[in-house]
């Protein structure tokens, strides 16, 4: 059985043609399909991140906001730039949402996307250090952060607080204990997801990665993901990894999804360029009836490989659309495939 999510850009446009037409909408119409995921069984609800955009920016109140109104379903991000995070501020705001959660928390975090503006983290008052790169900012953020999520004191206490003080150095609060657990690396790379391995992170891989072979995107992600898990038993951790990938699936049950996904026109990979330079390649979408997609799906190699998959959603046609895709999904393709 697999753990099957959604995860949302959280798009808005003021365009009459959409159902998500401001921010607000899009935050609200979010903690909605959350409940409505939670309601038809689905695991999982996830949130892109991207600054500077019309789309879902400041992940921690909606997090917060998803865990309060929810109860078993998984509350996610795929994935956090952390490019753009003070890892202190990040621990306490993490921390407090997953409290609010009951420990629900899966956090996807990443050295980020190709952005709306140059160098959008120095108006964050970032910047790497000479000799650095902004992904070895990203990294070295990453490292700080998942320190702090063990809970350990590590700041002197004053020696005449305003409130009493616990004895020994102090950590930051809340703590919200297996969160450190939970946190997920988007790895586009074999290399960057071999390192999250060493570092005890499980492993995002999305609809795309820097294409490392030629071969078809599913397998390259396939082989992705088998180093990683090389990597995670050689360095000796304990616990099992979990490992997601998420996929464009559009069961074609009704006119509707006929007419907006029956053409077909994605159904091949895609060859890309990130940043200018970086030869990438972005999987395939699936949009079909559900016996004819539940074969095309058996032959994906990935999803084979991974415990969770991300159901990306088109959530600008609004929430009561968006949760039809994810029941047909649950309901007419995971049974056929043994996921449900």
């Amino acid at each position: 059985m697999k753990k099957i999510g959604f995860l949302s850009f959280g798009h808005w446009t003021p365009s009459p043609q959409s159902q998500t037409r401001s921010g607000a909408d899009a935050l609200l119409q979010s903690i909605d399909l959350a409940v409505a995921a939670e309601e038809l069984g689905a695991d999982g609800a996830y949130f892109r991140v991207h600054h500077f955009a019309r789309q879902l920016g400041s992940p921690f109140p909606l997090l917060a906001a998803c865990g309060a109104k929810t109860k078993t379903i998984e509350i996610g991000t795929a994935v956090i730039d952390m490019r753009y995070e003070n890892p202190m501020y990040m621990a306490e705001n993490a921390g407090a949402a997953d409290l609010i959660a009951g420990g629900r928390l899966q956090l996807g975090i990443s050295r980020g996307s190709p952005e709306q503006v140059i160098d959008g983290w120095r108006h964050f008052g970032f910047a790497p250090p000479a000799g650095m790169s902004d992904a070895d900012m990203a990294r070295h953020h990453t490292e700080l952060f998942l320190e702090v999520l063990r809970g350990e004191g590590f700041a002197r206490p004053n020696p005449n607080p305003m409130f009493p003080n616990p004895p020994g150095l102090l950590r930051l609060e809340p703590y919200s204990a297996g969160l450190r657990e939970r946190i997920w690396w988007g790895a586009a790379t074999n290399a960057t997801a071999a390192w999250a391995a060493k570092l005890g992170m499980n492993l995002q891989s999305s609809t795309l990665k820097i294409d490392e072979s030629g071969r078809p995107f599913h397998v390259q992600q396939a082989e992705q993901i088998r180093i990683f898990r090389a990597a995670w038993k050689e360095a000796g951790h304990t616990r099992e990894p979990r490992v997601s990938v998420s996929r464009s699936i559009f069961a074609l049950v009704d006119d509707r999804d006929r007419a907006y996904f029956g053409r077909g026109d994605e159904s091949e990979d895609q060859i890309g360029f990130l940043g200018g330079n970086e030869r990438a390649i972005f999987g395939r979408s699936y949009a079909a009836e559900p016996d004819i997609l539940v074969e095309q799906l058996k032959t994906d190699e990935a999803i084979a490989e991974v415990d969770t998959l991300l159901l990306t959603v088109p959530n600008q046609l609004g929430v009561d659309y968006n949760a039809h895709v994810i029941e047909a999904i649950l309901k007419h393709v995971a049974p056929g495939l043994g996921w449900r």
